[in-house]
C-alpha cells in the first residue's frame, strides 16, 4: 500500500485520522480503549474504524483477554512519514 493508501488516509474524516493517531501512539487497543483515549463517542469510533479498515490501514483481531471484543492495530503498511503528513493536512 503506497501512495493510494496515503491518499485514502488524506480523504478520511478528522475522527478517523484521530483514531489512527491514537492507535499509532498507544499501540493495539480495543474499541473501548480507543473511545477512552480519543474521547470520541463509541459510534464515531466504530465509523472511523470501518473507514480505516476500508483502506487497509487498520487490522482487526480477536482480543484474547475478552473474546467479545476486538483488538485494533495499525497495519504498518502506510509509511509513518506519509501518514503524519496526511493527518497534519487537516
Amino acid at each position: 500500500m503506497s501512495d493510494t493508501a496515503t491518499e485514502g488516509l488524506v480523504d478520511l474524516p478528522p475522527s478517523a485520522k484521530l483514531v489512527y493517531k491514537v492507535l499509532e501512539y498507544n499501540g493495539p487497543l480495543t474499541q473501548k480503549g480507543i473511545v477512552e483515549e480519543s474521547m470520541l463517542s463509541a459510534r464515531t469510533v466504530r465509523y472511523a474504524l470501518e473507514r480505516l479498515e476500508g483502506i487497509d490501514a487498520v487490522d482487526e483481531d480477536v482480543y484474547f483477554a475478552d473474546a467479545r471484543q476486538n483488538l485494533y492495530e495499525i497495519t504498518g503498511e502506510i509509511g509513518t512519514e506519509n501518514a503524519e503528513a496526511a493527518v497534519c493536512n487537516d
